[in-house]
């Protein structure tokens, strides 16, 4: 089953016809998702330079890809919006993992959890702009952002429980029966 064509057959009917310009709720939302993708990428910058774990520099390094794809299809869709787009910090250089004071980086571990928090932010900021917006195609773009990082984090979390990198809530228990 190929989710992008089950998606765009469900909201097809949608798309046909004249667009309406974004509204204010729709252009900022997407502004600011833009914001945050491009900050994630500055900070994916500095994981990539302080991951030792070859396995987990490579989800790292995918997890990036993914957010640049993401980061230049929203910049390229609010151009075409005419929304200005927010501004963008300058990416960070390759760096030698030996020459960062250990003060000054995060265990892979740390990363993971933040790695992880970041992609859950991002997929509930998408789900709060797919049932905000009023166009079609804004839905079916976000739609198909979530699912790349559906297809991302599903490996991360994998690694993490290999790893025993995730932070777990303690368990509940119902004193008041």
């Amino acid at each position: 089953m190929n989710y992008f064509e089950t998606l765009f057959d469900t909201i097809k009917p949608f798309l046909d016809g004249e667009k309406k310009p974004l509204n204010t709720l729709e252009a900022s939302n997407l502004w600011l998702y833009a914001g945050m993708g491009q900050n994630t990428l500055r900070l994916e910058e500095v994981w990539i330079n302080t991951v030792q774990d070859k396995e987990f520099k490579e989800i790292v390094t995918k997890v990036f890809h993914v957010h640049k794809e993401i980061v230049n299809d929203l910049n390229e869709f609010l151009l075409q919006e005419s929304v200005p787009l927010p501004k963008p910090s300058a990416p960070k250089p390759i760096a030698d993992y030996q020459s960062i004071p250990d003060g000054a980086k995060f265990t892979e571990q740390e990363i993971a959890n933040l790695l992880s928090f970041n992609l859950l932010i991002a997929m509930t900021q998408g789900m709060r702009i797919i049932t905000e917006s009023i166009r079609a195609d804004v839905g079916f773009m976000v739609s198909k952002f979530l699912l790349k990082h559906i297809s991302v984090s599903i490996p991360l979390k994998q690694l993490m429980l290999e790893r025993n990198w995730i932070q777990e809530a303690p368990p509940y228990i119902n004193n008041f029966k």
